[in-house]
């Protein structure tokens, strides 16, 4: 057996053994604004709820390893004392994965992620409009478990207003776990979704995807194209250039002469095709033919 003392391995590693153990984990789609009202939206593994009278939750933003910077979710929960709490289900995980991208402060990750905001009625954060269940909540306290790079922020939040979407409820009124169909985090770039076990999502920590808010709105507005498929789109850094796009038209032309009278919604069913094996470049090619 593999027997590690914690100070004696490099903190990233460390935070690998933990996360890849201590799995799934429910996630926390945390929506904040700063002083000024601009809106951050960020997901969090380190959340659970604790309490039921009073309805308390509690979620921890880390301190980046890299740099021991915090994050902006943290430095608004400080500043305003307010945080909606979005639940995450499977029809929005490619889209919450986008949302997790390191964008600048001030950028708006509800329009990079392509989430529609929703006003809140006892908090000023916004809610996810696409979530199942959404949680306004007050911070009660926020406990900084240390000043270094990894260390978290507990942030202890109490539930002042919840709202569930009705299509996720039973016959008498619970919530059916089948429609709620909730995915949560486990280590690596792997989630977990209740119905069929683990899979798999790039994360996206080394590169700044372009945002479902770049997608041209003809393919935005696909009644063929999902929220997943928007987001791993989005999670593209780069769109393929007109030439690209072009060359790719020819060789398509030379495979299937009659590619030319695909309809637009035969190019999206191909395009998605091409997301649900992971060729996002082929799918963006397609789409832009």
């Amino acid at each position: 057996m593999l027997s590690i003392n914690p100070n004696e391995i490099s903190v990233p590693k460390l935070h690998g053994y933990l996360l890849g153990s201590v799995a799934p984990r429910p996630i926390a789609f945390a929506s904040t604004i700063d002083r000024e009202g601009n809106p951050n939206l960020a997901p969090f593994s380190f959340f659970n709820v604790f309490s039921a009278n009073p309805p308390i939750m509690v979620f921890s933003p880390a301190r980046s390893v890299r740099d021991n910077s915090t994050k902006h979710t943290l430095d608004n929960c400080i500043a305003t004392k307010e945080v909606v709490i979005n639940v995450v289900n499977y029809d929005m995980v490619h889209q919450m994965s986008l949302a997790s991208t390191a964008y600048a402060k001030g950028i708006n990750e509800f329009e990079k992620a392509g989430f529609s905001m929703l006003a809140s009625e006892k908090v000023a954060p916004f809610r996810v409009a696409e979530s199942p269940v959404q949680f306004e909540c007050k911070v009660t306290n926020i406990i900084a478990l240390g000043e270094e790079g990894g260390a978290g922020n507990m942030i202890v939040c109490e539930v002042v207003k919840v709202h569930i979407q009705e299509n996720i409820l039973d016959n008498d009124g619970k919530i059916d776990q089948h429609k709620i169909d909730l995915v949560a985090r486990a280590g690596g770039s792997f989630y977990s979704r209740a119905k069929e076990g683990f899979f798999e999502i790039p994360k996206p920590v080394a590169t700044l995807g372009v945002g479902v808010d770049a997608i041209p709105e003809h393919i935005r507005n696909s009644t063929i194209l999902t929220g997943n498929d928007l987001g791993m789109l989005g999670n593209c850094e780069a769109i393929p250039t007109p030439e690209e796009v072009s060359t790719y038209i020819n060789e398509a032309k030379k495979a299937c002469p009659h590619i030319e009278k695909a309809s637009t919604e035969d190019m999206h069913k191909k395009a998605q095709e091409y997301l649900k094996k992971g060729n996002v470049t082929a799918a963006w090619k397609i789409l832009l033919a």
